[in-house]
């Protein structure tokens, strides 16, 4: 009996509820996982499960060996995945997701330099502005900027994001530039709508201060409102790595340099790090390095 597949068997039949539901995610037939379980069965020397016609139950020893069955699992893909070593370049492909901005100033560059160094290697990129549940939609790699992590992923801090208040000459010539942050209560305000929708958050000179912000358009893609900032529509909260080069060039005006936006963590999130691929580390790694490199990641 391969054991391995006959605990993966196991769990699968607990996971899915039933032996067909097991043999349809494994593409094995019904009776081979009736037989994977009577042989696992019997090498434990116990029954790991009440089986009706209508529903399966674990037994006592089943809820044991249930835990075990997954940390063994857990422990051969592992071993299944080391590929990397001291020779060998890194192989397989990556699934990552980020938002449009992020993307556009950070993901696609370092893909592009990855996928040039390492022939073997794939990257699929979903650009999403929001969060997304990792396993349901097949995810290797979150790249998210957020200072509330889930506590079910592991992350890893990939760099800072800094944030800077601004404005087009447009806009500013209608209105009257903010001198303090609580001057923006009097302004159209273009907000986001996964952060700070309806309060910004600053360090200033005297500590902490926040504002309550509101205004005609709210977008949860933050390239969109960076265009009807572009525009004039009025002030926007923008991450700096989007905007810099439109503060160099003076299309957007930066505001209220005194007060520090609220800084975010840039981290990469992923599923369980006992289930790490070589390849993930591998890209991580990468994208470590340069963002190191980068003041503009940097504290």
């Amino acid at each position: 009996m391969d054991r391995l597949t006959a605990l993966r068997v196991f769990v699968s039949v607990v996971e899915q509820g039933s032996l067909s539901g097991a043999g349809e995610k494994l593409e094995m037939s019904r009776a081979m996982v009736t037989r994977y379980l009577a042989e696992l069965e019997q090498w434990m020397g116990a029954r790991l499960l009440h089986r009706t016609t209508r529903r399966l139950s674990l037994t006592g020893p089943g809820e044991e060996a249930l835990n075990r069955a997954r940390a063994m699992l857990a422990l051969g893909e592992e071993m299944e995945q080391i590929a990397i070593r001291g020779d060998e370049a890194p192989k397989g492909q990556l699934r990552i997701t980020s938002s449009y901005s992020l993307s556009e100033a950070l993901l696609v560059g370092a893909a592009n330099d990855y996928l040039a160094q390492y022939a073997g290697t794939a990257i699929d990129i979903l650009l999403l502005d929001r969060t997304v549940n990792l396993v349901e939609e097949r995810i290797d790699l979150a790249i998210r900027i957020t200072n509330d992590l889930d506590p079910n992923l592991v992350a890893r801090r990939l760099g800072t994001c800094h944030s800077v208040v601004c404005a087009s000459p447009a806009y500013l010539a209608r209105h009257p530039t903010p001198h303090k942050v609580q001057d923006l209560a009097l302004h159209n305000c273009l907000t986001y709508t996964y952060f700070g929708k309806s309060l910004w958050e600053f360090q200033g000179p005297a500590g902490p201060e926040s504002v309550p912000v509101s205004g005609n358009l709210s977008a949860n893609i933050s390239n969109l409102l960076l265009e009807a900032t572009l525009g004039g529509a009025g002030i926007s909260m923008q991450p700096r790595y989007s905007v810099q080069s439109q503060l160099e060039s003076g299309a957007l005006v930066p505001l209220l340099e005194a007060w520090q936006p609220k800084r975010l963590g840039v981290y990469g999130v992923y599923g369980t790090r006992k289930q790490m691929s070589p390849l993930l580390r591998s890209f991580l790694d990468f994208l470590i390095v340069r963002m190191a490199a980068d003041p503009m990641w940097q504290e």
